[in-house]
């Protein structure tokens, strides 16, 4: 490990920030929200932030917008903070997105896991190789989602790719967390919780050192003071703050997670922040959902 990986190991070991991808009236991008929002985030402590992440709906972006949101992202943080893009489809779109990066700033990707209906163990690591190997002053970070993945084949990647160095790790199942990376190289590895605050607490215990989130776009301090109680191995403490958070991840992850953008957005909205909109395949929320949404708001800005 070169001093330079460990280097951008750091900024992995801290509450990874998705921020959302605000629109405009007209459907395009809000420029003038987005920086706003990137602006909260930074001003309440967050140092690790993730364009074009699932919560900033990747998956509907054009090409030109993820670029937009990866250059405005990069422009806001500055040396205030380290930005990790996302990138993916296919691989030599996921070359010049992280190409585009590097040219702009970024020291780490972050590589969505493969949209394709077949993809075999062999297949995962060609895909992620050519993409690492692509970029090698960057840090890589593989969005892992599969369960059935053996933690051999992660380990096999960074053999052949050394600035492949965390992973961020979103099976709803800690068991098979612990296991697989203790299989891949548990100090091999930054491990990020990527299923955010609601298991963060248990995927710590099995050696994660830093957690995704969309509520910190919300909420930055309640965030920021789970990790500080996970760090500090007072779980008690970080329990109180899931208790908070509960039911607002709650809503996000209910019926496969089809709410899971439109409830940071609404809760944004509530705030003055941004509009609520979302793209297809995403959806508004009812009426009584959103006054929830906009209670838990409510209650975590006094």
């Amino acid at each position: 490990m070169t001093a330079a990986y460990e280097t951008q190991r750091a900024p992995l070991a801290e509450v990874v920030a998705i921020p959302v991808t605000p629109f405009a009236q007209d459907g395009t991008v809000d420029r003038a929200a987005h920086r706003v929002l990137l602006r909260r985030l930074l001003d309440g402590g967050v140092r690790t932030l993730t364009p074009n992440g699932n919560t900033g709906e990747f998956y509907t972006l054009t090409p030109e917008e993820r670029s937009l949101v990866a250059e405005l992202t990069l422009e806001e943080a500055g040396n205030r903070a380290v930005v990790m893009v996302g990138i993916g489809h296919d691989v030599p779109t996921a070359v010049a997105s992280a190409r585009h990066a590097r040219r702009h700033g970024a020291r780490l990707v972050m590589v969505h896991q493969p949209v394709h209906p077949y993809v075999s163990d062999g297949g995962w690591l060609d895909y992620h190789r050519e993409i690492a190997a692509s970029v090698p002053e960057l840090g890589v970070v593989p969005y892992l989602r599969n369960p059935l993945l053996p933690g051999a084949r992660l380990a096999e990647l960074a053999d052949a790719c050394p600035n492949v160095i965390g992973v961020k790790y979103a099976v709803p199942d800690a068991a098979r967390f612990a296991a697989f990376a203790r299989d891949a190289g548990l100090e091999r590895f930054v491990w990020v919780a990527g299923l955010a605050e609601s298991y963060a607490p248990s995927y710590f215990s099995a050696g994660a050192t830093g957690f995704t989130s969309g509520l910190a776009n919300v909420a930055p301090s309640v965030s920021l003071d789970m990790i500080e109680a996970l760090r500090s191995g007072d779980y008690p403490a970080a329990m109180k703050i899931w208790e908070r958070i509960r039911r607002f991840e709650e809503l996000r992850a209910a019926d496969g997670s089809a709410n899971n953008v439109t409830v940071v957005k609404e809760a944004l909205a509530s705030l003055g922040l941004c509009r609520r909109d979302v793209r297809p395949p995403s959806s508004p929320l009812s009426e009584s959902a959103r006054a929830e949404v906009a209670a838990l708001a409510a209650g975590w800005s006094t």
